[in-house]
């Protein structure tokens, strides 16, 4: 190591690396690429389980890197590019899971189901070119711009490696956070202690409902985004739930045979939450669709900027650089790196030729332009991704904005080329989901290359890293994926007439012989209906009308995926043109309100479309966050390894782990496993206090104080 004083915001005249090109320590070493796999592997399925009920998700690259530098100490000496490679490979799980989510199950809300292996080849295909994209803008954007791009996310990382090699430790409040967040989970999910969703409908207040998801994870999210972000997600659950809700209410309760459209019963006898799922979801969707089309124009001119300076990148690249003698100045070829992607491309044409989506295969030339389409938009976002890491941070970057742009240009073509059918939904989904996980990719691989480039990493060996990062973490990603949408499934109990002879507009047969519990029914698909709202029904041809309604685990209120739902709605407004556009315009207008009053919408916009048990619970966490920086007696720290910020990762990390658990159990009790009586010790305590709102509420805020507590007390 240099014996120069080191620092990673040092200008350009005087920076240097903290590992010199002329050192060789270890670095793509068995043990780190096998631990930063793991990584990914967790927090990829981490990161699908608090996106896809959060509507958020957070860094993994700090966690990571504490968490690697006590695991390889205790397997002996490390050296600061090893757990870099961890870090590396790990996080690739982290920025891949939040492009799945943001546009994957678009295909529920399209009438479509979840396939594994679909996910699982879209992802990797849109998280290959996300990676090979970047290689030829490295020495552009990570190297001669340092001084001018500050990769917020990247240099605090390198940070904590430097750190942990001068001897610092902090893994051990990330193991706080997550063994009392572990416990408190298992106590509440598994174990029935106490209810995970207090909720207090007033009769005073028809309509209206007090609510909150009191998880670790969303403790965990709410302290890391702040309050600032945290008031603006209950703001907005505040408008839906506190005002909207209980408007409808007392409006349609004044005509009690008043029915609605979308709605297919009278206002009158609807709760809260189907008030929610029929009329504020559209607004909300319309709110968060206006939010990021507001956002995206606001960067316009940082896109413009990024997308020149880009082009200028890659014809210096190609004008003449000769093969990189120095070793942090090595990266993968550009053969590869053109022969890959076009492989890529190829790849993704077999995909949607023979394995098309059931129900939605589309012709060879359409097929065609969407790999054109996707090496387009994906090359372009990249580059604008990867420069707005730079100025703004990663969790700054406009990636759903951008996504809904690739999503409107393509649905453009489509509708003057005149293909307008379901399938060409599926086939645009297809495009925008890859251009999405690209640029989510692309975002996180520049904090990673900045991370290497101040310790002194190789970048070939990053890049490579990242590569196998992004293989391993997409069999967790589309699994979770998978998994969640099967284990919170619920088949509740409607009636419904239809007549399956003559089905109405919007209305299809699925399965005319689909299986639930012993007995037969017809799957009837509803999308766009004036009839029937939205979903998947079960038809019992005794009865000659719907008996149950099949609410798959995303889209329900247990995993909101706001996001995806956008993408669905942009989608369905532009081909097929059958949305609920009163109420979509209602929630433009709400957001262009707010904008009018000075306050950036997205954060405002998600919260008005998430419920409020959510934006409630991750504010609560943010309330810590201000109690904590106006409390202690040292200046607020906003630094990603804070303790507090260390042991809400934990925290995070418990939600997601054992709330995945809680699912495989439910799962094995409904294939009739037993588990043994004492694992419900719930059952044993009194019916006021695990079905109580009063000891629920005690226990979050004994774990909110816990995140207070050590939130304030120094690292050692």
């Amino acid at each position: 190591m240099s014996t120069r004083p080191w620092s990673s915001t040092a200008p350009p005249g005087e920076f240097h690396t903290y590992v010199s090109a002329d050192e060789s320590p270890a670095e793509f070493t068995l043990r780190a690429i096998i631990l930063g796999a793991l990584f990914g592997l967790l927090f990829g399925a981490v990161t699908v389980y608090v996106g896809l009920r959060a509507g958020l998700t957070v860094s993994a690259s700090i966690p990571i890197s504490v968490l690697s530098i006590s695991i390889l100490r205790a397997f002996g000496r490390a050296t600061i590019l090893e757990n870099n490679i961890v870090q590396t490979t790990g996080s690739a799980g982290e920025s891949l899971a939040a492009g799945v989510i943001f546009t994957m199950p678009a295909l529920i809300f399209l009438g479509f189901g979840l396939d594994y292996w679909r996910v699982f080849f879209l992802a990797l295909l849109g998280g290959w070119l996300g990676v090979l994209f970047m290689i030829p803008l490295r020495r552009q954007l990570i190297v001669k711009e340092h001084g001018n791009l500050s990769y917020p996310e990247g240099t605090a990382c390198a940070d904590v490696l430097v750190a942990g090699e001068r001897g610092g430790s902090f893994a051990g409040r990330v193991f706080l956070g997550l063994g009392l967040g572990g416990v408190y989970t298992f106590l509440m999910n598994t174990g029935g202690a106490w209810k995970g969703r207090p909720d207090y409908q007033p009769k005073w207040f028809p309509g209206a409902s007090f609510r909150a998801d009191i998880t670790s994870e969303y403790l965990g999210v709410g302290y890391i985004i702040g309050p600032k972000v945290g008031g603006l997600l209950l703001a907005g659950g505040v408008v839906s739930w506190l005002l909207l809700i209980p408007a409808i209410k007392f409006f349609g309760s004044a005509v009690p045979t008043a029915i609605l459209y979308p709605g297919t019963s009278p206002i009158s006898g609807m709760t809260p939450d189907q008030i929610w799922s029929t009329y504020i979801r559209p607004m909300g969707a319309g709110a968060v669709a206006a939010a990021g089309l507001i956002t995206l124009l606001r960067t316009l001119p940082t896109i413009i900027s990024a997308l020149k300076s880009g082009l200028k990148d890659v014809r210096a690249e190609n004008a003449g650089q000769s093969a990189a003698a120095s070793r942090i100045d090595r990266d993968i070829s550009m053969r590869t790196v053109v022969v890959g992607s076009l492989v890529l491309v190829v790849m993704m044409w077999m995909l949607l030729t023979f394995k098309p989506v059931p129900g939605a295969a589309s012709g060879l030339v359409a097929n065609l332009f969407a790999g054109v389409f996707v090496v387009v938009f994906g090359f372009l976002f990249v580059t604008v991704a990867s420069r707005i890491s730079g100025l703004l941070g990663n969790s700054s970057n406009p990636i759903s904005g951008m996504t809904i742009a690739t999503l409107m240009a393509t649905c453009a073509v489509f509708l003057v080329a005149g293909w307008t059918g379901r399938n060409y939904a599926v086939l645009a989904l297809t495009i925008g989901g890859v251009v999405c996980i690209a640029s989510a990719i692309a975002g996180a691989t520049s904090q990673d290359l900045k991370t290497g480039y101040l310790v002194g990493a190789t970048p070939v060996s990053q890049q490579l890293g990242l590569l196998v990062g992004v293989s391993v973490s997409t069999i967790a990603v589309g699994a979770t994926l998978i998994f969640m949408n099967k284990g919170l499934e619920t088949f509740p109990a409607v009636e419904l007439p239809l007549n399956v002879s003559a089905l109405p507009v919007g209305v299809s047969v699925e399965n005319s012989s689909y299986v639930f519990e012993g007995k037969t029914y017809v799957l009837v698909n509803a999308v766009g209906s004036a009839v029937i709202p939205d979903g998947k029904y079960l038809y019992d041809s005794g009865a000659a009308k719907i008996t149950r309604q099949w609410i798959q685990g995303i889209g329900s209120d247990k995993a909101p995926a706001p996001q995806a739902k956008l993408m669905a709605t942009v989608i369905n407004g532009i081909l097929t043109q059958r949305l609920p556009w009163r109420l979509v315009l209602m929630g433009v207008a709400l957001v262009l309100a707010v904008e009018l009053l000075g306050v950036r919408s997205l954060a405002f916009a998600v919260g008005s479309y998430l419920s409020i048990a959510t934006t409630l619970a991750i504010f609560c966490g943010g309330a810590v966050r201000w109690l904590v920086d106006n409390t202690s007696k040292e200046s607020k720290d906003d630094s990603e390894a804070s303790p507090g910020a260390l042991f809400s990762s934990g925290l995070i990390a418990a939600g997601g782990v054992f709330g995945l658990l809680a699912i495989a159990l439910r799962l094995l009790e409904l294939r009739g496993a037993q588990w043994p009586a004492y694992l419900e010790f719930g059952s044993h305590l009194p019916k006021s206090i695990t079905d109580g709102n009063l000891f629920a509420v005690l226990m979050f805020a004994l774990l909110a104080g816990s995140l207070f507590y050590f939130a304030r007390k120094k690292l050692t």
